[in-house]
């Protein structure tokens, strides 16, 4: 059911983004006078197509990966001279940045419409408290304590875990003061801390901003209490069922359910005595935690467990609402911090700051829109707007075979008075499509490690 579901969810988000994408380029060429001949969502063969009165094709091919729109243009074929105005070449340099640009554009849109409704249906965050301080950590040299609320991250304001760590993960490479703003329960004056860092979360894969500062989130007591266990795997195997409370293991008492896997990560092959509370009455079962070995090469325990959610305080939750109105100055904001980021972080992979293996491919992008979409449709509009954001970013880079590589060659057109040579395109061509192809392989790859 879970596979089908991802399917599912990764068909529906690549399904608009291509759509919104395409449609840009789309309606932008028919504003500029040029004739389309094909809109196809999907690579191959259409399995659904119909003509408009323009002579338009409209298509939904079998390979939902892509999508391209298809105008009149005398480089790809003859052109009847009653339609030589139509052709897409015969456009001005700036009519042909229009169209070209128009389907990123429209993944901007795409994101800024979808945060718009988020701010303003309301979305309920979890306020950034801090729970755990390593000692002798970075934030511990600072002063940070359990129990102060983070404000600021290096001058910029945040309201929950998740802009305090997109805020960290901006400043990757940093070497010097990361500033962190806090203040006390109950206390409107915020105090700046000082955390000295150098190479800021260089190398790491993934990057960890909080464990590498030494701050831990605040979480409320999860119970060792079994939400649900997975089939064939060691937990269910020893007869673990949904509802079980974990008292002890070989006669120590269990405090709690990061008490529990903290004992089952540490003891891969080793048969323990449960001790669990099963509609009130207790019993004993016998369980060894399966192995996975890491990167490292040191193994961890597993029992295929989840625990049972609690309810979080609601004095750490917080409400994020706007009118109609403001909530479009909001929504433009985050698009506009989303996208630098997303540049910045393609800045920093390309100098080596952030390693290649976080690129992400259809693998990862499936696994990722079911789960969200298992979450809540407010998680889901939220990866489908950052998606949309990427997906943006990504076709302004500059290698010919993407929108960003034509946009070079128009804008080196506009400045020369002449267009690229076709040799030069030609060239440039073999280059894209070999970085790009480069880059599919290398996001497929790390997928795959993923999954393994």
């Amino acid at each position: 059911m879970g596979l089908i579901q991802n399917v599912l969810a990764v068909i529906v988000v690549l399904g608009l983004l291509i759509t919104f994408h395409e449609f840009g380029h789309f309606w932008v060429a028919r504003r500029c006078g040029v004739k389309v001949l094909r809109f196809s969502v999907g690579f191959g063969k259409p399995i659904w197509s119909r003509v408009d009165r323009h002579g338009t094709e409209f298509a939904l091919a079998a390979i939902p990966l892509g999508g391209y729109v298809k105008m009149l243009d005398e480089r790809e074929g003859p052109v009847a001279s009653s339609q030589l105005d139509q052709a897409f070449n015969r456009k001005s340099v700036w009519a042909r940045i229009a169209i070209v640009a128009a389907g990123p554009i429209a993944n901007f849109l795409l994101a800024l419409v979808a945060y718009w409704a988020l701010f303003v249906a309301g979305t309920t965050t979890v306020v950034p408290v801090v729970g755990d301080v390593t000692p002798d950590s970075p934030a511990a040299e600072a002063g940070l304590h359990s129990g102060q609320e983070i404000t600021a991250i290096q001058g910029q304001p945040v309201r929950s875990w998740d802009e305090v760590n997109l805020k960290l993960v901006a400043a990757i490479g940093l070497n010097g003061e990361l500033t962190v703003a806090t203040r006390d329960e109950g206390d409107s004056h915020a105090t700046n801390h000082r955390l000295m860092v150098n190479d800021w979360l260089v190398g790491q894969d993934p990057p960890q901003p909080l464990p590498s500062l030494g701050v831990a989130p605040w979480r409320p007591v999860l119970p060792a209490v079994v939400a649900r266990v997975v089939e064939g795997d060691p937990a269910a195997e020893a007869g673990l069922k949904a509802g079980d409370k974990v008292l002890a293991a070989d006669g120590d008492s269990i405090a709690d359910w990061p008490a529990l896997v903290s004992l089952v990560r540490d003891n891969p092959g080793q048969t323990l005595s449960f001790e669990v509370e099963r509609d009130g009455r207790r019993q004993t079962l016998n369980l060894t935690p399966g192995a996975r070995t890491l990167d490292d090469g040191t193994q961890i325990g597993y029992i295929g467990a989840e625990v049972a959610p609690v309810d979080w305080p609601q004095k750490w939750q917080r409400e994020i609402r706007y009118g109609p109105l403001e909530a479009v100055g909001q929504a433009a904001t985050r698009t506009v911090e989303m996208t630098a980021l997303t540049f910045d972080a393609v800045r920093k992979m390309v100098v080596g700051l952030i390693s290649p293996s976080n690129l992400s491919g259809p693998i990862t992008i499936a696994r990722i829109a079911g789960d969200t979409a298992r979450s809540g449709l407010e998680s889901f509009i939220s990866f489908l707007a950052y998606l949309s954001i990427s997906l943006g970013v990504l076709n302004l880079l500059p290698i010919p075979v993407l929108d960003g590589g034509h946009l070079l060659y128009y804008f080196i057109e506009a400045v020369r008075g002449r267009a690229v040579s076709e040799r030069t395109q030609a060239v440039g061509l073999r280059i894209g499509l070999a970085l790009v192809g480069t880059l599919m392989i290398m996001a497929l790859y790390f997928d795959l490690m993923r999954l393994w």
